[in-house]
């Protein structure tokens, strides 16, 4: 039975009891009091194991709240550290990636230059060996109108 009954039952045996004439006092059975006491003393000892109980639970249900708190909290520390070496691995591929795009560019310009400079070479060696040729040419084409011109005199 819950002890705010047995309360309640004490309360309304005091109330409903017959009054001792011209004084504040009242009677009561005692049999009808020592039964609702042995009644609480009886009732107290499982409430008080019962809210025992619930403050145990209470403890370690924050218990397990603040172990769960504590691995997300160390799980979004490892997260963070995992993103901070990533970003960092990222930052590092980048500047890899930038070193490499540079060294592309410098040796693309060299080559380039060097193909400029070879065509540059063979255009060179093209031109001179066509002037030669031309004068061969025109060499040839003066013979030949030379020896027209003796031709021309001699059937004079």
């Amino acid at each position: 039975m819950d002890v705010l009954v047995l309360i309640d039952k004490l309360d309304d045996l005091i109330h409903n009891a017959k009054p001792v004439p011209l004084t504040d006092q009242v009677r009561v059975d005692k049999e009808e009091i020592y039964d609702i006491l042995d009644q609480m003393r009886a009732t107290i000892p499982e409430e008080i194991k019962q809210a025992r109980w619930i403050v145990k639970e209470r403890q370690e249900m924050l218990a397990e709240a603040k172990r769960e708190a504590e691995r997300v909290i160390k799980e979004g520390h490892e997260k963070q550290t995992q993103l901070i070496a990533s970003e960092a691995v990222t930052r590092e591929a980048e500047r890899g990636a930038d070193d490499i795009l540079e060294e592309a560019k410098v040796r693309e310009r060299e080559i380039r230059l060097g193909a400029e400079d070879y065509a540059d070479e063979i255009l060179g060696t093209l031109e001179t060996n066509l002037s030669k040729f031309i004068s061969a040419v025109q060499r040839g084409r003066d013979r030949l109108a030379g020896a027209d011109d003796d031709d021309a005199g001699d059937s004079r």
